[in-house]
Order: C-alpha cells, then sequence, then structure tokens
C-alpha cells in the first residue's frame, strides 16, 4: 500500500490493556474495515527497457513488446554500431520475466536489452479482475 494516513481520533493507554499486540490488531482491524471505503487500486512496477538489436530485427522487436503491453518510446541507431538499433519501451515487471528468450530468437541469438526500475502504475482490466478473483478464492 502506499499514500496510508492513519488519524487516532480518540484513545487511551492502559498498563494492562495496551500492548504491542493490542495495537497491532487494532490497527489491522482498522485496515481490515476502512481500506474497502478508500476505493483501493492495484499497482505494478513499470521498468525503462532498452533493446538493442540488429536494425532488420526492429520491427519484430516493436511487434514483441507491444504484444507483451510494452509502450514503444521510440528507437535510434546505436552510436558507434552500424545496422545496430536500440528501442525504448516501458514495460510492467511481469512481461519482462522470459524476455531475453524472445529477443535472442528473433535476432538470431545476438540482442540484449536492460532494463530498471521506472514507477509504478495502475493495473486495470482483465489483468487486475483476475489477481482479485484468484484473492478471493484464496481466502475463502
Amino acid at each position: 500500500m502506499v499514500d496510508v494516513a492513519a488519524k487516532l481520533i480518540d484513545g487511551s493507554y492502559h498498563t494492562v490493556d495496551s500492548s504491542d499486540m493490542a495495537f497491532q490488531l487494532a490497527g489491522r482491524l482498522a485496515i481490515h474495515e476502512g481500506l474497502p471505503q478508500c476505493q483501493p487500486v492495484l499497482l505494478e512496477p513499470i521498468y525503462q527497457v532498452e533493446i538493442v538489436c540488429p536494425s532488420e530485427a526492429t520491427a519484430k522487436m516493436n511487434a514483441l513488446m507491444s504484444g507483451r503491453r510494452g509502450q514503444i518510446l521510440g528507437f535510434d541507431t546505436r552510436e558507434g554500431w552500424d545496422g545496430w538499433d536500440v528501442v525504448r519501451v516501458q514495460m510492467p515487471e511481469t512481461e519482462i520475466g522470459d524476455l531475453i528468450v524472445e529477443v535472442r530468437s528473433a535476432t538470431a541469438g545476438v540482442g540484449s536489452f536492460t532494463f530498471k526500475f521506472d514507477h509504478m502504475a495502475e493495473l486495470m482490466g482483465r489483468t487486475a479482475e483476475q489477481i482479485v478473483a484468484a484473492r478471493k478464492a484464496a481466502a475463502a
């Protein structure tokens, strides 16, 4: 959870009842009761990905990234490497897992990529619904 704030509006301390466990339980109950009222959303990490590939494979990389929920930011020629391009993409972390296999396959084994965390974004649509349904089923 991010951007959560709590304000204590009433409370007292009693040496018998005020233990660490009691405060943890009170916090857990407050989250359980209050969270549904806050209209929570699922967030997923988005990474900045740079793929280095031969120029003849750039179109394949663009198609591959679109199929993996990637947002193509653009591509340029790679400095000092004639016939090579750098494709820049923003992509969810879940789509990066086996990306190297497909990049190498599409580039005859010579393509590579690097990635770094960029930001968190709201997860919507069918994927979010599947995650919520799985969590509800696990809790039942």
